[in-house]
């Protein structure tokens, strides 16, 4: 049985410019687990009910990120752009632009090019490694 070949099969560039624009524009959810919880609060240097208590909400029997009324994430810095806790940020932050949102056809990645100055630049990404990101991202 054959494969239909990906249309990004000979990899694509990004190359991550510490923008911030990934982490504003339209309200939606980053997910978050225990584990990632504890890591970003640690690289804050604060307990874990604090950082629940200042950063998380509770969505269904979910955790994600919460955001300012604009939409921004909380951990994005207002004046200078920057995560926070971009050591130690989320999987689903991690694996950005290699989202299926993004994949599903060279349009929407052309898309995602013209809002993140990172993505089509930089390093060459194989496609195995894409696709480890996005399987990644669904956990």
């Amino acid at each position: 049985m054959s494969r239909k070949k990906k249309w990004y099969a000979e990899g694509l560039r990004f190359a991550c410019t510490q923008c911030g624009a990934c982490c504003s524009g339209e309200a939606g959810y980053v997910w978050v687990s225990a584990d990632e919880i504890r890591n970003m609060a640690r690289h804050l240097g604060i307990d874990t009910a604090t950082f629940r208590d200042r950063f998380v909400r509770r969505v269904g029997s979910r955790h994600s990120l919460k955001e300012y009324p604009d939409g921004d994430c909380i951990l994005l810095d207002p004046e200078t752009r920057r995560c926070l806790v971009y050591a130690a940020r989320p999987v689903q932050c991690q694996t950005w632009p290699f989202w299926d949102s993004n994949l599903r056809s060279p349009q929407d990645w052309e898309a995602t090019c013209q809002e993140c100055p990172g993505a089509g630049t930089g390093r060459l990404y194989s496609l195995h490694e894409i696709e480890v990101a996005r399987k990644r991202k669904r956990v």
